[in-house]
């Protein structure tokens, strides 16, 4: 271990950031790289605490005491090394996992937890400056080959680990470009896609072939897919969004985050001129309190919106680490991202009744009251506050409340695949689905979660597609269903 009195001496400190009024003028990184001196200082902080209960909150198992020390003792090769035997992707975790290891940290029990998200991102970037991150080829082909359906953060795992044992591996992409939600989901101010796109020169350079602008089930039949190729993955996400099935739903103006969010991305790609719903000077309301909700606020935010609302149903959760989930799990507790220190307005405990439209059908307020939560039976009911009513301004509504699925039409009704009590492909302990050869992993079998949960699932689905081509594998597997 490395400073051993490190957790006494010296505090958390959170990465540094550039200032709001900077910021909100382009749509580059909100965070900068923390100074080498005061990262060693922050990874000094991880205690010998014998039991890391960070590698229980981190479904990878990332090492995460092992590449804190090693950090703090210079040694960034080596914790690069650490770091990749666990986690294919550490820049997108780095940048956009919420953390659920440092909500484990021991640490945390009395005091703030390591800043390990930061110490992870900082190793990732500095191993590509230096050049350590190459290609790497497998000594021999197997002679199979995989199909990867979907490129997000789990498609794209599991493709570099079949890759590399040697497997011939295909990507296939609806869209235009390759990452799904890390492409068209993620806004650039909290990971430019230049990040993305030095990782996929990597996978390309070692022999994944990607395949964009092809809907698997329409464009390629499943016919010929399971034809071509010796096993399929299906890696698709959770792409069904919840609605709002409430009066005035159909003006104009009301819409999904995701038909939202992906247009400003292609509008920083240089395929838009301007966003064809900007904010900008409009009244922007966000009906959910996740974040995607917050990605919706930060990009509202940069287009200039005149007012910027964020509603959750939900009470505004404590400041500190709530009773109910106590130490090692998640904390609910009142948490800021970046897009909220950049303004608007959060408002909590309140439901929406209707949308309100002028004489043209453009949404130009709406209708919503505070709630108050109980439970009865049991089960968490939001019940009306009587006198809370209040009207809003809205030129702009955008619907953020998550995902119930995925897309069933196409692809999955012509596979004919087994759905579960969630709605999710159902797979059995072997990554499989009830369709010979046919595998599953990421948000479309688990149902909406967290990219390091999509690469964790990716690394375990791949060892599972491994051993049923080969009969064995030496691939690891963190997870088991």
């Amino acid at each position: 271990m490395g400073k051993v009195t490190g957790f006494i001496e010296i505090q958390r400190k959170k990465q540094p950031a550039r200032d709001v009024a900077e910021r909100l003028r382009d749509w580059n990184e909100v965070y900068l790289p923390y100074p080498d001196s005061a990262l060693k200082d922050q990874a000094a902080r991880c205690m010998d605490c014998g039991i890391p209960f960070c590698h229980q909150g981190c479904p990878l198992g990332n090492l995460i005491p092992d590449w804190n020390d090693l950090v703090y003792r210079d040694r960034w090769k080596a914790a690069i090394d650490r770091l990749h035997a666990t986690n294919n992707f550490p820049e997108f975790t780095g940048r956009l996992c919420p953390a659920p290891c440092e909500g484990s940290c021991v640490l945390g029990i009395h005091n703030d937890p390591v800043t390990i998200k930061s110490v992870e991102v900082s190793i990732i970037d500095r191993a590509f400056e230096e050049g350590w991150v190459a290609p790497v080829l497998p000594e021999t082909r197997s002679g199979r080959s995989v199909a990867v359906v979907g490129s997000g953060p789990a498609g794209l795992t599991v493709a570099a680990q079949l890759n590399r044992a040697g497997h011939t591996v295909t990507v296939f992409e609806r869209d235009d470009r390759i990452g799904g939600l890390l492409r068209y989901g993620i806004p650039e101010f909290k990971m430019e896609k230049r990040f993305l796109d030095r990782r996929l020169e990597q996978m390309a350079a070692e022999g994944t072939e990607f395949r964009t602008n092809t809907n698997v089930g329409e464009d390629v039949t499943v016919e010929e897919l399971r034809a071509e190729f010796d096993a399929i993955v299906l890696a698709g996400g959770a792409t069904v969004a919840r609605d709002l099935p409430i009066p005035g739903r159909e003006l104009e103006g009301v819409m999904q985050a995701m038909e939202f969010l992906p247009l400003a991305n292609k509008v920083q790609a240089g395929d838009l001129d301007d966003h064809p719903h900007s904010a900008r000077g409009k009244h922007v309301v966000i009906i959910g309190g996740g974040d995607t909700g917050a990605d919706c606020l930060g990009t509202s935010h940069r287009h200039g919106a005149a007012s910027v609302h964020q509603f959750e149903i939900m009470p505004r959760p404590p400041d500190t680490r709530a009773e109910s989930t106590p130490w090692p799990q998640w904390p609910l507790m009142f948490r800021t991202s970046s897009a909220h220190e950049e303004g608007g307005e959060r408002v909590f405990s309140v439901n929406t009744e209707c949308f309100i439209g002028d004489e043209s059908g453009r949404v130009v307020a709406l209708r919503a009251h505070e709630v108050e939560q109980r439970v009865v039976d049991g089960r968490m009911t939001f019940e009306r506050v009587e006198g809370t009513d209040f009207e809003l301004p809205c030129d702009v509504a955008l619907l953020a409340m998550g995902f119930v699925g995925p897309q069933r039409v196409g692809l999955l009704d012509a596979l004919g695949v087994d759905y579960d009590a969630r709605g999710n492909v159902a797979r059995d302990s072997g990554w499989a689905t009830n369709v010979d050869g046919v595998f599953v992993c990421g948000d479309m079998g688990r149902g909406q979660s967290l990219i390091v949960w999509a690469i964790a699932e990716g690394r375990s689905c791949a060892a599972a597609v491994d051993a049923w081509l080969m009969g064995d594998t030496a691939l690891p597997a963190p997870l088991a269903i």
